[in-house]
């Protein structure tokens, strides 16, 4: 696992060199469309910070909205000054945050700023929640764990591990959804296979990092299925419910180190063979770290934003699908000219989506949002958060109730705190 980390720094090295060659040339919205409204002026005139829920010593929020217009936000928690820390969530009504709540209480999390804790709402309003858990020595050992809640989230079912491999190697970057039909289901990235190559410690780049999947009977999971049997090591994945099922995205990874994003699609049964979303043909020997976002209408209409530095180039770019996610147009850009990445993404009631993603700015970062639809971007941007350029920021969040978008990022400053706000869209 060792020389596997390792070849992710060195991937990040790469992006820092990207990042710094795109700045030669920034791309300052010249090929974005100016006949939209200035819905990101809007956006950020409205913006109010509101109190987060979360203490100092916070990190890695979530966010995640149920069909009753609730955002229910879930962040990692510090206990005292060793290594203990509580899993915790609250719920924004649209006015504030609830007293917050604490899924689980642990001194073994694998606690890390791109591989985050979960929590989603489910049709019937049970909540599913998803952690990290440290499995024996190695640094990067560690198992999902999957606990529900039928009562608001007042009590938790006893955490179980969706994957049963039993392997001291990594599984995380889980996705939680609700399947067709109804009840949990999940996707994860599983290091198993290099336990085979590497005695179980990870130490060998032979082996694969893989997409696996399952769904729940009650409390209970179901057999694994393997989804994609190479992928990128650890680059978080996405999921949104589309007609007949749900799709998922995820970094692919190649033969040949191309390592662009796919989608494969569940029609409740059965997984499709992944297919890659548009062809960026990015070569980087390490895993960025740079996930994906999806936002769809549950039906046809699906958006994908995500990071690539193919030939140098940092970019995000956005793109459209209008038959649930079999196929894409091409890409829109959506970026400044010096973006880091770590998207995030909601649709709109026209057909355009809302990307957010953080844009390095000097020595620091800023957490951006821009309109984006098939056609072009807007011109404009809302400026939502000022952020260290660090790992430590970690991944803003953006949800959507109605007409208005939450947001929670980490504050990096010592000590940490996940923050929130809220703006409105004013009917667009």
């Amino acid at each position: 696992m060792l020389n596997r980390y390792r070849t992710c720094c060195a991937g990040l090295a790469v992006l820092a060199v990207a990042a710094a060659a795109a700045g030669c040339g920034v791309w300052a919205g010249e090929q974005a469309s100016r006949a939209g409204s200035p819905l990101a002026s809007r956006i950020q005139a409205s913006l109010q910070d509101v109190p987060s829920p979360a203490a100092p010593e916070s990190a890695q929020p979530h966010l995640a909205a149920g069909k009753d217009g609730r955002v229910f936000a879930s962040w990692l928690e510090r206990v005292g000054t060793g290594h203990a820390r509580r899993f915790r969530f609250a719920v924004f009504d649209g006015r504030g945050w609830s007293e917050p709540g604490t899924i689980v209480e642990r001194d073994r999390f694998f606690a890390n700023w791109a591989d985050v804790p979960s929590i989603a709402v489910l049709g019937d309003g049970t909540l599913a929640a998803h952690w990290l858990e440290m499995r024996g020595p190695g640094k990067y050992a560690y198992d999902v764990k999957v606990s529900l809640s039928r009562d608001r989230g007042r009590t938790w079912s006893r955490p179980v591990s969706p994957h049963r491999d039993g392997t001291e190697t990594e599984h995380g970057f889980a996705t939680l959804f609700e399947r067709p039909g109804g009840g949990l289901g999940l996707v994860w990235l599983d290091g198993r296979d290099f336990a085979t190559h590497g005695g179980g410690a990870m130490v060998g780049m032979k082996g694969e990092m893989s997409l696996r999947a399952t769904a729940f009977d009650g409390d209970a999971p179901r057999p694994e299925t393997l989804v994609d049997g190479r992928t990128c090591d650890c680059c978080p994945t996405a999921s949104a419910r589309v007609d007949g099922g749900l799709i998922v995205a995820y970094r692919d990874r190649s033969a040949e180190e191309i390592r662009d994003i796919s989608i494969a699609r569940f029609d409740g049964t059965r997984w499709s063979e992944p297919a890659r979303v548009h062809a960026d043909n990015w070569k980087i020997p390490g895993c960025p770290v740079n996930g994906p976002a999806l936002a769809s209408d549950g039906a046809t209409r699906v958006a994908v934003a995500w990071f690539t530095a193919a030939e140098g180039q940092a970019q995000v770019k956005v793109a459209f699908s209008r038959d649930g996610g079999r196929s894409f147009a091409p890409p829109v850009r959506a970026d400044l000219g010096v973006p880091v990445g770590r998207v995030a993404l909601e649709l709109l009631s026209d057909g355009r989506a809302l990307v957010g993603w953080i844009e390095q700015k000097g020595h620091d970062a800023e957490f951006r949002l821009r309109r984006v639809g098939p056609d072009g971007a807007d011109a404009q941007t809302a400026l939502i958060a000022s952020l260290t350029a660090t790992r430590a920021s970690g991944y803003p969040r953006m949800a959507r109730s109605g007409d208005q978008l939450v947001f929670a990022w980490t504050d990096a400053a010592q000590p940490s705190r996940v923050r929130t706000a809220v703006a409105r869209m004013n009917g667009s």
